[in-house]
């Protein structure tokens, strides 16, 4: 991948978050932090994976999906694109599936812990 992209994914990051904690209307959008930018090497798609702290997906993926020209929009006059990608947001599921392999670690530390002080 292109140093050239890596810096338009940077770049899209940081700028979308602003957009959306700044100037988005809809109040979900405010909580929702994005936690990476992929874009294809030919510039058609832009992968946003986001993420939330309360609520459900689904109301998630509806506000991002009814925001989508805007925030396409929005973040081509922030970029200065000539041709912006088209937007694709996905659910960033490695806060999640972090937080199940800490709980799956803290019951086997449990379980081991009780048994050695039962010797």
């Amino acid at each position: 991948m292109s140093l050239s992209i890596k810096r338009l994914e940077s770049t899209a990051l940081r700028e979308l978050s602003i957009i959306l904690n700044r100037e988005a209307k809809n109040e979900l959008l405010k909580h929702v932090t994005i936690t990476e930018v992929r874009i294809t090497n030919d510039l058609s798609y832009m992968t946003v994976f986001y993420t939330f702290y309360s609520g459900k997906n689904e109301d998630y993926q509806a506000a991002l999906a009814d925001s989508n020209s805007y925030l396409r929009t929005a973040l081509a006059k922030k970029l200065n694109a000539r041709k912006m990608p088209e937007l694709i947001f996905k659910l960033d599921e490695s806060l999640s599936y972090g937080n199940h392999i800490d709980e799956l670690l803290y019951e086997y530390h449990k379980k081991h812990d009780n048994k050695e002080g039962n010797k």
